[in-house]
């Protein structure tokens, strides 16, 4: 309806912009776009598009050394380690800074659906870092260990190009910088409890072998 002089009462345009911005706000919420963490209806895929893609990027490959690769990472570790979050059995910064809040809601189909995404992802291969001398020294380390400190080979838990097998998880790719934080965690806290062997294998390494075994792992395809 129009008034007299051909222009749109205010009251219905009112109730226009009312009706619309009710509509937008219906189609942000569908569970298929959702970033509701306590609605078990929102599928995992959706959860890692919409909530988890801000630290680790839309296709687990993140940006940002503080947050680590996920990209083709195996399905039982991120199973595992989501559970972890949950539970609050994973005790280091990263994961009551970030995940406890996060995973605290989440049910079973959900970790299933987070872990098979990120599974399936394809991992970018990363630059080199640090001192390009010593990647000799790093992939010694992962391939045949430290035999004077009792350092097995890293190869042996975590296939032979870092891919990951079941619980042990994939190195490829993975920022020099994340690895080299959680091998200190491993070595020096309790905070991991589920990845006890790593205490013990860690045990002799020094700062330098761990930082010469991380970033050889980066540059793993």
């Amino acid at each position: 309806m129009h008034s007299s002089n051909g222009t749109i009462p205010m009251k219905l345009v009112s109730l226009i912009a009312v009706a619309a911005a009710a509509a937008l706000v219906a189609g942000c919420a569908g569970v298929e776009r959702s970033r509701n963490l306590g609605d078990p209806k929102v599928s995992g895929v959706t959860i890692a598009q919409q909530v988890c893609s801000n630290c680790h990027g839309l296709s687990g490959n993140s940006v940002s050394p503080n947050f680590p690769n996920l990209a083709a990472q195996t399905q039982p570790y991120l199973a595992a380690q989501l559970a972890s979050f949950k539970s609050h059995g994973r005790r280091d910064p990263p994961g009551y800074q970030y995940m406890w809040g996060l995973s605290r809601h989440l049910t079973d189909d959900q970790i299933a659906g987070l872990s098979a995404y990120y599974a399936q992802q394809t991992a970018v291969v990363q630059p080199a870092e640090g001192d390009a001398s010593r990647l000799s020294l790093g992939k010694a380390i992962f391939e045949g260990g430290i035999e004077d400190k009792a350092v097995p080979a890293c190869n042996t838990c975590h296939g032979d190009k870092g891919q990951g097998m079941a619980t042990f998880p994939r190195l490829a790719g993975q920022h020099a910088d994340y690895t080299l934080k959680q091998l200190m965690v491993f070595q020096r806290t309790d905070q991991r409890p589920d990845g006890a062997v790593m205490k013990i294998v860690s045990h002799g390494l020094s700062v330098q072998d761990m930082t010469d075994v991380a970033n050889y792992v980066q540059t793993l395809p």
